[in-house]
């Protein structure tokens, strides 16, 4: 009797984990031979700032994005983005990054179109360093900035016009960086 009922507890566990493993859906991994053809870099050097930072495909088939953040010249961020494009996201979704870092504090970051202030929505996450973790970012804990500023008022991202999504340094912290991306997905929230 036991064993009939240990035997369809492991049965259940085993479907909710095959169950919460099908709501993850990719968004972007690093495997195709044009895997960087949807991915450019934008540096402070467009507000007379000198960091540097560069992505590459590895070849493990991850995006590397490293470099040197500077504070010269007003500076202070180095980012990589996806170029404009619909992601297909919906209200109450996660995303979902697999990364390992260099113990530093990122942004996430969602492009959204705008008409009459430059802003996107941010999340931030702590690496640990050397190490792989999964972080996990509710659209809902997106908070609007711009430049560096919270936008009051601006409310929480529409997921559907999400256009675009990027990694961003800021911390402050002159320096080296690197942060390595295996893959982003996007987890969907049951209905």
């Amino acid at each position: 009797m036991k064993l009939a009922y240990l035997s369809g507890c492991l049965a259940l566990l085993m479907v909710t984990t095959a169950m919460a493993e099908d709501t993850q859906q990719p968004l972007f991994d690093f495997t195709g031979a044009d895997a960087t053809k949807d991915w450019q870099t934008v540096n402070d050097g467009v507000m007379g700032g000198v960091s540097e930072g560069k992505f590459q495909i590895t070849d493990k088939k991850t995006m590397e994005f490293s470099g040197t953040l500077s504070l010269a010249n007003n500076g202070g961020f180095a980012s990589v983005r996806t170029k404009a494009k619909k992601l297909g996201l919906e209200k109450g979704d996660t995303l979902v990054a697999k990364v390992k870092g260099d113990g530093r504090e990122y942004h996430m970051n969602l492009s959204v179109p705008t008409f009459q202030i430059a802003y996107n929505y941010r999340a931030v996450f702590q690496t640990k360093k050397d190490e792989w973790i999964e972080v996990k970012l509710p659209l809902d804990k997106f908070e609007a900035t711009s430049f560096g500023q919270v936008v009051k008022n601006a409310g929480q991202v529409k997921p559907t016009s999400v256009n675009g999504l990027g990694f961003m340094l800021s911390d402050k912290k002159a320096g080296p960086f690197k942060l390595e991306i295996e893959s982003i997905k996007v987890e969907r929230a049951r209905k």
